[in-house]
């Protein structure tokens, strides 16, 4: 498929996969195509998620890898527990996504069930080229897990931030994600309840350099709504599914 207009030399094609885990109720839904495109424009090395749940997010990358035959190590953090932002839940949920993934995408990805401190020493410093950040969404705590795992980030990392949107219910990923974007080259989402992509390397691949540098120029809006209008076909059978589950209970 064709060049993006907005990012040369990049392709069209990962934005429009039929996702992994449809079945699967998730506030990610929005950014799976972005998710796609990341994976196969910036090919990293080593993924690393914090905060995994259903699997949605988790699973995009994992898709990308195995489509575009990348030698990337993807690894998924998480007690899957909840939290009191993204409810508590019994250990259906990771035995079910657990069973999903030995299927498909073992051969290059682990789920790691820990606490994301527990997990940090594994990493040796300069490792992890693509991390993202979903855990518990208060201000102190997606600060400390920013901090704890940036030295972990190779030259050429990239950082993702979920719920950079939400400005209610105690999230505060909003607030850090205003200080981190001062600092680093950045893009943000506003749809989805917001992702922010961070390019926190030296190097960041061209792909996500010329992503971060379109944020304040025309080009912004367009590329915003370029990912947004696929996302919101995700978001948008998420809910249909949902709306049916209800009616047949109540059938």
């Amino acid at each position: 498929m064709a060049n993006s207009p907005f990012l040369p030399g990049t392709h069209l094609a990962p934005v429009f996969w039929l996702p992994d885990r449809l079945a699967a109720i998730s506030a990610w839904w929005g950014h799976v195509p972005f998710a796609h495109w990341l994976m196969a424009a910036a090919q990293p090395r080593l993924v690393v998620e914090l905060g995994t749940h259903t699997g949605v997010s988790y699973a995009a990358f994992c898709r990308a890898v195995a489509e575009r035959g990348l030698p990337t190590r993807c690894v998924a953090v998480d007690t899957w527990e909840g939290d009191p932002h993204a409810g508590h839940y019994d250990n259906a949920v990771f035995e079910e996504l657990r069973t999903w993934h030995d299927t498909y995408y073992s051969s290059f990805s682990r789920l790691l069930r820990t606490r994301f401190d527990a997990a940090r020493p594994l990493f040796a410093p300069g490792s992890i080229d693509l991390l993202h950040i979903d855990g518990l969404h208060d201000y102190a705590s997606v600060r400390h897990d920013f901090e704890t795992w940036l030295p972990t980030l190779t030259d050429r990392g990239v950082v993702l931030f979920h719920d950079t949107e939400v400005r209610e219910g105690g999230f505060g990923v909003w607030r850090l994600w205003d200080e981190l974007r001062q600092r680093w080259p950045s893009f943000s989402f506003q749809h989805g309840y917001g992702l922010g992509v961070l390019a926190v390397g030296a190097a960041p691949p061209a792909p996500v350099a010329a992503l971060c540098a379109a944020s304040g120029t025309p080009d912004e809006a367009a590329l915003r709504r370029f990912f947004a209008v696929p996302g919101e076909r995700w978001m948008a059978e998420q809910a249909l599914r949902q709306a049916h589950a209800q009616i047949a209970a109540k059938a």
